[in-house]
């Protein structure tokens, strides 16, 4: 657990000399705590203080970076056993499984490239590509990592075979993959490999009781940057060695399970298959290695990590702007809400049902649904009018209608006093209303 400022004021020695660049002890104290200022700054500690503040500075859950310079990828560092105590930080990586021996290896490169989304103003995709070395020949593998390095997709290098790891990463390691897998048969190679190369290495072994003394072995080799695969077949096993460690590394400071976890799905069934992946989201997988991937699955695992991976204590909205829904033109209905998430997809999707192209304002009002930012006073008349006519909407439009909610009717006709010349429709309270709504709407018009 961090110390505060105040714990860390007592270690130090109290006497105001300024050296640190702070007015006095209790000020670098309280910068430290924050992670403003660095202990080193303070040429008085002793070398004992020193130690034990790095020591409680260190995340219970090691963090690192791995994956190309321009699209790396940081995992681990997470402090909460549940999302609601605080946030989880550092998304699963989800990565699909090739293996060298593929004959359709670029394709399936080009489907990860292709698997890219857009939901809640992110962009959401398949994260890496765990090779397998099948064919057990370095050689092999490394012409495998090659095409895959050259799509610039981090990379988790699957095998158990020191001589293929050494091959691909000699040539290749400024692509920083994570090798997979050191085992109590090649511990020794692959943690030398490891350090050769400043990688991330995974550990395998049945369960948590063999895992253990695999990782302890490696840190007394000097070696940090530390995965964790327990190789859980069923969803039980997942679970409880999954909650096992975040348990023991966060309440109970075990270093030993102090890392990120990659779980390698071997469910073959796709429905189970995205079963067990959606739990190893849940439950505190960062890695999560997937055999296939299709539409579906993608978004089921897209949408799952994007909400388990929120801030609970702020609303999931999308940037304020005017959004083209089809391809709408002057003459286009224009319909304005708020930026809540849900709200946007919600409507947006009506719309696009309807098949009647339109112009959608999105009001930022701090992601906040109709009624509640109506309630707290963002989605007013003054604010809806001033964000039109600030939008630059009505230079692409012949007419001058806008439709509110239905929710909001109270309003018309302070809009209409903001908005000169405009005249303000009320639409339909809830979302499944608006393909009739808007049909009836253009027919009145025509």
């Amino acid at each position: 657990m961090a110390l505060t400022g105040i714990e860390i004021f007592k270690l130090l020695p109290k006497i105001n000399c300024k050296k640190c660049g702070f007015p006095t002890c209790l000020a670098f104290a309280m910068k430290v705590a924050q992670g403003q200022a660095d202990i080193e700054q303070c040429p008085e500690a002793s070398e004992q203080v020193k130690a034990k503040l790095k020591e409680a500075a260190t995340p219970p859950i090691r963090g690192f970076v791995f994956g190309p310079q321009n699209k790396s990828i940081k995992i681990g560092e997470e402090q909460c056993l549940f999302r609601h105590e605080k946030k989880f930080f550092n998304p699963t990586v989800l990565a699909l499984k090739i293996k060298d021996t593929d004959s359709n290896i670029d394709e399936k490169v080009n489907t990860v490239l292709n698997s890219q989304i857009e939901r809640v103003g992110e962009i959401l995709k398949i994260d890496a590509i765990f090779l397998e070395n099948e064919s057990n020949d370095p050689s092999r593998f490394k012409e495998a990592a090659e095409k895959i390095v050259k799509a610039q997709i981090p990379l988790i290098l699957g095998t158990f075979t020191p001589n293929s790891a050494d091959l691909v990463l000699n040539d290749l390691s400024e692509i920083r993959a994570v090798i997979y897998g050191a085992n109590e048969l090649n511990i020794d190679e692959m943690v030398s490999i490891a350090k050769k190369y400043n990688v991330p290495l995974t550990v395998t072994a049945k369960g948590i009781e063999k895992v253990i003394p695999l990782v302890e072995k490696i840190q007394s080799l000097g070696f940090e940057e530390i995965l964790i695969d327990t190789k859980p077949e069923t969803a039980i096993e997942l679970l409880t060695d999954n909650t096992l460690i975040r348990r023991a590394s966060l309440k109970k400071r075990v270093k030993s399970l102090g890392y990120p976890v990659l779980t390698l799905i071997r469910e073959q069934d796709p429905f189970y298959e995205t079963v067990l992946a959606c739990l190893a989201i849940l439950k505190y997988s960062s890695i999560v290695v997937l055999n296939e991937i299709t539409g579906w699955k993608n978004l089921v695992l897209f949408t799952l990590r994007q909400n388990i991976y929120s801030d609970p204590q702020v609303p999931m909205q999308v940037k304020q702007d005017i959004y083209k829904v089809g391809e709408p033109d002057a003459s286009s209905p224009l319909i304005v809400t708020t930026n809540f998430a849900l709200t946007y997809f919600l409507v947006k999707g009506e719309i696009e049902n309807s098949k009647v192209p339109a112009w959608l304002a999105i009001m930022d009002c701090d992601g906040l649904s109709v009624l509640t930012a109506w309630a707290a006073g963002k989605f007013s008349a003054s604010k809806i009018a001033q964000f039109i006519k600030e939008s630059g909407i009505e230079e692409k439009l012949n007419h001058r209608e806008l439709i509110i909610p239905g929710y909001v009717a109270m309003l018309k006709g302070a809009i209409e006093d903001k908005l000169p010349g405009w005249r303000v429709i009320v639409g339909t309270k809830e979302a499944s209303g608006i393909p009739a709504f808007l049909r009836n709407y253009i027919r009145s018009k025509g």
